[in-house]
């Protein structure tokens, strides 16, 4: 348990094979987590909410190519982008979400805009992009977004496709971007960014921007912010479980934690990780692939970064 404020990230579980990971690559990981932390830290050692803390982690994650959200979001089956995120106030319940949204620099950004300028909770299409325009959010063109390694990973996974030898690489499936926050007024915030699947189909949406699936934050119990296995994550309403077994169970949020991540979803195929913090302050960070990238930070104590 921790009295003053408490920032976890992640990078997405679609971390490289500890095989085909070098020193260097590992280092630019472990330094772009630190960066994310910084910023994130900033806001909250200043007495600032953790809704913004969580705001700011999670643009300087989007503006990383390292992980697939914003900047690094991975291509369609089409050679195309379509980016969701989600975003929520644990003291209000409030909640922005978007959908399969192209051309907006900072997905969060629109997510946040849409909770709080409109009435709803999750936008799509040109509306979500009418509330962008509005707001003054910044856009960019379709060269913004381009990274040769993410096209090279379309490239490689439709040919695997057509020659039926598809492997199961997680780097594919799991990558996303997220914070958790707990200020120290004792408010929690949760917000998640992602590009999807590499070579998803048109239209596909994922758990990242689904309320109570990929993304929640209520003071009564905990933020989370999840990465993995879209699907699974969807059908087993992930972040409402571990908080529905923290509040009428009264299991702690690393028992909740632990026991949807490593058994529920595990029983059903599904696998990724989550990020977590509780009202008591705890932190929660489990995960049933290969790796995670995470770091967190419990004010007071040093910050820790990780991936395997």
């Amino acid at each position: 348990m921790a009295d003053g404020f408490v920032l976890a990230i992640h990078g997405g579980a679609g971390v490289k094979p500890r095989p085909d990971m070098t020193d260097k690559q590992e280092a630019a990981y472990h330094s772009a987590l630190a960066r994310v932390l910084d910023a994130g830290k900033e806001v909250l050692a200043s007495d600032g909410s953790a809704l913004d803390a969580v705001s700011a982690a999670v643009t300087m994650l989007e503006n990383e190519p390292l992980f697939n959200a914003g900047y690094g979001a991975v291509f369609t089956r089409e050679g195309t982008h379509e980016m969701d995120a989600a975003i929520m106030d644990g003291c209000t319940r409030a909640a922005g979400a978007v959908a399969g949204i192209s051309g907006v620099r900072n997905p969060v950004h629109l997510a946040r805009a849409v909770m709080e300028r409109t009435d709803h909770v999750m936008m799509i299409g040109e509306g979500a992009l009418s509330i962008a325009r509005d707001a003054g959010l910044a856009f960019e063109d379709d060269a913004y977004f381009f990274t040769q390694e993410r096209w090279d990973s379309l490239q490689d996974t439709l040919r695997m496709e057509a020659e039926g030898r598809l492997d199961d690489d997680p780097s594919r499936r799991h990558g996303t971007v997220g914070a958790v926050a707990r200020d120290r007024a004792g408010n929690l915030a949760a917000a998640t960014s992602t590009g999807g699947m590499t070579a998803k189909r048109s239209g596909r949406v994922g758990d990242s921007p689904i309320i109570g699936a990929g993304t929640l934050a209520d003071n009564a119990t905990c933020a989370i912010s999840a990465t993995g296995d879209g699907e699974a994550f969807i059908r087993l309403s992930v972040a409402q479980e571990i908080a529905a077994r923290m509040r009428l169970a009264g299991l702690s949020l690393d028992e909740a934690a632990s026991q949807v991540v490593m058994n529920d979803l595990t029983e059903i195929g599904g696998t990724g990780g989550l990020v977590a913090v509780g009202r008591d302050g705890s932190v929660a960070l489990p995960f049933n692939c290969e790796g995670m990238y995470r770091g967190w930070s419990v004010e007071g104590h040093e910050t820790k970064t990780a991936i395997y």
